[in-house]
């Protein structure tokens, strides 16, 4: 059995920040389906305990990078805002999908307006803004009022494709590595513990708001003493990390993360013999930082498959993702 297709009809299931109830639903069924006792928070966020009174929380975060209708233009195609931290030329050129208060799905594209080079001269040179970009329709709309009569809104959410492929040579790319990689991470250490038929004073969570900043904040059970954040390892010129390696997050923008729980990690590894890095994030934020500034009393860490090109078309390996699973499950049982 391939476990990897769960995280393809993961990252397939449309969830921008704010629009997560069917890849909610998605994990909920998946413990459901193994046994356990899932549990809706207040905020729709997904937990699920692996063990009575846990201590250790691990928590991964489902919502995704997207846009939401913020206006008609009299031509009928649409203006948008962005949810969450989403590259205006890291997008162009991307076909979408936009889900209508009714739940009516239409298709279109992320252009630049006047967006051909044998009318527009500058088309290569232009800035992308908000203000000099729309999302062209697949219907045959004219102007406003045309568009309105499909049910379309402002406020209906706009999805991207994923572009999902799983290569032979371990390598998975696909928009939403981040941070689906760390939810398909999660879901790995609980079938895997639910295999050998062992259980830990661990929380699993998976929040649905990270993207814009308060996903970690609330929702976790009252006996929790650690926080293991799973979120995508920076790869970049400034960073150590590799997409096949296991990144351990010293500090990020927010500052560092504990330095015991990081010491533990970082020996583990070694002991274990998985391949990691050791990085510090310049400009990042995770669930464990939003954690922590809503005043949570927790000990944090942060640690993740390798993600190369974020929040553009990304891509880790699969290598990358079993030392970020073996390594939770060598902190579960350390």
């Amino acid at each position: 059995m391939n476990h990897y297709d769960k995280l393809r009809e993961l990252v397939e299931i449309d969830s921008p920040t704010g629009f997560t109830t069917e890849a909610c639903k998605y994990i909920f069924d998946y413990f459901k389906s193994l046994g356990f006792e899932p549990q809706f928070t207040n905020k729709g966020a997904v937990k699920c305990a692996l063990g009575d009174k846990p201590t250790l929380a691990m928590a991964a975060h489902v919502d995704t990078l997207g846009a939401i209708v913020g206006g008609i233009q009299k031509d009928g195609h649409l203006k948008f805002s962005l949810l969450g931290g989403l590259s205006l030329n890291g997008f162009e050129g991307e076909y979408c999908r936009i889900h209508t208060h009714a739940g009516k799905v239409f298709t279109g594209t992320m252009l630049l307006k006047d967006p051909s080079v044998h009318a527009n001269k500058d088309t290569n040179s232009k800035q992308r803004s908000l203000e000099n970009m729309f999302i062209r329709l697949d219907e045959e709309v004219s102007s406003a009022d045309d568009t309105k009569k499909l049910g379309i809104s402002n406020g209906d959410i706009i999805a991207f494709d994923t572009k999902y492929q799983e290569l032979e040579s371990g390598y998975v790319k696909s928009r939403f590595m981040d941070n689906k990689a760390g939810c398909f991470v999660l879901m790995e250490v609980a079938r895997r513990l639910k295999e050998e038929g062992r259980s830990a004073a661990v929380e699993l969570f998976f929040s649905n708001y990270e993207e814009v900043g308060h996903g970690g904040t609330c929702g976790y059970a009252s006996t929790i003493k650690e926080l293991l954040v799973i979120d995508m390892g920076v790869v970049g010129d400034a960073c150590d990390g590799e997409e096949t390696k296991c990144s351990i997050c010293a500090k990020d923008s927010s500052g560092p993360y504990d330095y015991e729980m990081r010491k533990k990690l970082v020996d583990l590894a070694e002991a274990q013999k998985l391949p990691y890095a050791v990085d510090i994030y310049p400009y990042y934020g995770s669930d464990g930082s939003a954690a922590l500034r809503a005043g949570n009393d927790f000990r944090v860490g942060l640690i993740g498959p390798g993600v190369a090109a974020s929040h553009g078309m990304e891509r880790t390996h699969k290598k990358g993702i079993e030392a970020t699973v073996e390594l939770c499950l060598a902190y579960i049982g350390d």
